[in-house]
């Protein structure tokens, strides 16, 4: 039996043996827990702030058990192709993944275009994956720059710096020679699952069978 307890406004909420019951956990909450990261949106600062400050909060917390970051993202598009963010979103989450020390698991779900794709890449070599429908594709930064010429070139400069830093961190990962990356990334590429297996971003390719039995979360038993 529940009771609430009298009085004015807002009543905390007793379970049966009379303690104070709280509110059920919000879901990023229960995946933060259990050390999960999901990037599940378009890259804009908004979504940085939070993936950074999750990376962060678990590598204060144990600097040992491994995380996991699923990615279902378009990178700094839209699904569209309509520009929304800038590449150095995906840089920093890129620097804090290598900055901390539990290892970071990776893992596509959906999509991983562009940023996102290059992310994926960035896991723990031998702990990159995706399930088998996911889509993965390669492409450059798009620009764009309006107003002044020299604003212009600017911003150029700029995205022909960001295309090849994106570039460099995917031939880091992949072992692949810089200048083919950099060809494949001048058009749009995209890689199936054993594709990108074949092409080092990935490790390995998650079948039902090999998905083992899920886990009641911890967060529950603390409730």
């Amino acid at each position: 039996m529940r009771m609430t307890a009298g009085g004015a406004g807002a009543t905390p909420t007793y379970d049966d043996r009379g303690s104070p019951m709280s509110p059920p956990p919000d879901l990023p909450s229960l995946l933060l827990h259990n050390r999960i990261v999901y990037i599940g949106m378009p890259l804009v600062p908004a979504v940085t702030e939070l993936v950074i400050a999750e990376l962060l909060y678990l590598n204060y917390e144990d600097q040992t058990s491994p995380v996991t970051m699923y990615i279902n993202s378009s990178g700094t598009t839209t699904a569209t192709g309509q520009s929304v963010g800038f590449e150095t979103e995906a840089f920093a989450i890129a620097d804090v993944m290598k900055y901390i020390r539990p290892p970071v698991r990776t893992v596509a779900i959906g999509q991983a275009f562009g940023a996102a794709a290059m992310i994926l890449s960035q896991g723990d070599k031998g702990q990159r994956a995706a399930l088998p429908n996911a889509t993965i594709l390669l492409n450059q930064p798009r620009s764009q720059a309006r107003g002044q010429a020299s604003d212009i070139a600017i911003r150029a400069r700029e995205v022909a710096h960001n295309r090849r830093t994106t570039c460099e961190l995917i031939a880091q990962a992949t072992g692949k020679p810089l200048s083919v990356v950099m060809n494949d990334c001048q058009r749009v590429k995209y890689l199936q699952p054993d594709e990108a297996v074949e092409y080092g971003l990935i490790d390995r390719v998650i079948r039902k069978e090999e998905i083992s039995p899920l886990m009641k979360p911890s967060f529950i038993s603390q409730l």
